[in-house]
């Protein structure tokens, strides 16, 4: 199939074409550096001219309140050029629990991400996958200081993005959810824990300290971050770490 990956040099998209084009599809990436802006909608058309599958992976630049207004002009654009292109599939990459926390700006603009794919004609998937591996020093360096780390008890479940990417591949190459997956990494942690194994690790001596309060995921209730009952990836944290 001919795959046309939006956000395709990306962290996530640049390894989803590479799975894509070992499996024997024809996965191209396409993003700003390639002359596609899916904001202006320049160059949106003749990405996704006769492309099987658009896989959108595309990130608001930022996680504030600008956020939700990214996802609907970029789903606007995307959308419009996928129907006049005859796109069969459409998949785009969401966050476990995003609906459960609207407390946060970028969690309710996911939200609107998929509610604006799921209200569309187009054969569609979600794949949701829980929070990034690669993630976690930039999480510690919210809440930190020369001597401690301050992270919320939030129960979170790690993934690694190869085994992310993966999954997207896979969706993308198969038959439209017309729904959502979940995926998620083998283990739940708190975040404070993770943060405990992360420091150690590294050799770093700073401690963490549980906060309730520190950063974004202090807003977090209960367990909604993490699924027992997600398609489970094979990647332990402590071996990503190594």
């Amino acid at each position: 199939m001919k795959i046309a990956v939006i956000g395709g040099t990306g962290l996530i998209g640049s390894q989803v074409v590479t799975d894509l084009n070992a499996a024997g599809h024809e996965a191209v990436p396409h993003s700003q550096s390639t002359g596609v802006d899916v904001i202006s909608g320049q160059g949106l058309d003749e990405a996704v001219a006769g492309a099987d599958v658009v896989v959108n992976l595309t990130n608001s630049p930022t996680f504030d309140e600008a956020s939700p207004a990214f996802f609907q002009t970029s789903m606007d654009n995307l959308l419009a050029a996928a129907h006049k292109g005859g796109v069969g599939h459409f998949v785009i990459l969401s966050i476990v629990g995003t609906d459960q926390v609207p407390e946060l700006d970028y969690y309710r603009a996911k939200t609107l991400q998929e509610n604006l794919l799921a209200a569309e004609p187009i054969p569609y998937s979600i794949v949701r996958a829980t929070q990034f591996m690669e993630f976690m020093d930039a999480v510690m360096s919210w809440t930190s200081d020369a001597d401690t780390v301050r992270l919320p008890a939030t129960p979170i479940q790690p993934i690694a993005s190869k085994d992310v990417a993966a999954a997207v591949a896979e969706v993308a190459a198969g038959a439209p959810l017309n729904g959502r997956r979940n995926i998620a990494g083998p283990e739940i942690f708190t975040l404070d824990e993770l943060g405990r194994i992360t420091l150690s690790h590294k050799g770093d001596k700073r401690t963490v300290v549980t906060d309730p309060t520190a950063g974004m995921f202090a807003v977090v209730k209960g367990d909604v971050l993490t699924d027992k009952d997600a398609h489970l990836a094979a990647t332990h944290y402590t071996d990503w770490l190594s």
